[in-house]
């Protein structure tokens, strides 16, 4: 099982800024990375939302609870949102597949291709023209 911090070292090779962000305080912050074995590998900022302004922002507050849904989004450099991942609270994440989705996302920048289903690293791209639909 991996978290982002197992991994965060190919996140960095990617080019990738790593930030995380939740609705607990700093001192919860604090406390986690203290008494957790896995909060000692965290090596990127963490930022507390606990005015939830962000959460509210971005759309994963879950206001019942006063905390936010777990939620992995992708910013390209111009600041656009191009990828948001809403986790079910009984569902992890895959740090894998998000791995595979920068990879994707930065091959078709850098090619213009579009990035087939199942698409890996090494695979080829598809032409985005419309003439092709259904035809490949």
């Amino acid at each position: 099982m991996a978290a982002v911090a197992d991994q965060y070292e190919e996140f960095k090779k990617l080019g990738v800024e790593v930030l995380g962000i939740s609705t607990d305080s700093v001192y919860a912050h604090k406390v986690f990375a203290e008494t957790s074995p896995s909060a000692k590998k965290v090596q990127y900022p963490l930022a507390s939302d606990r005015n939830q302004q962000i959460s509210r922002a971005y759309g994963v507050l879950d206001v019942e609870k006063g905390a936010a849904y777990r939620a992995t989004f992708f910013i390209d450099p111009e600041g656009i949102v191009t990828t948001k991942l809403i986790y079910p609270r009984e569902v992890g994440r895959n740090i894998y597949e998000h791995i595979r989705i920068i990879q994707g996302l930065q091959y078709g920048r850098e090619t213009g291709l579009g990035i087939p289903a199942n698409w890996v690293p090494g695979m080829p791209g598809l032409v985005r023209d419309f003439r092709f639909v259904g035809r490949i």
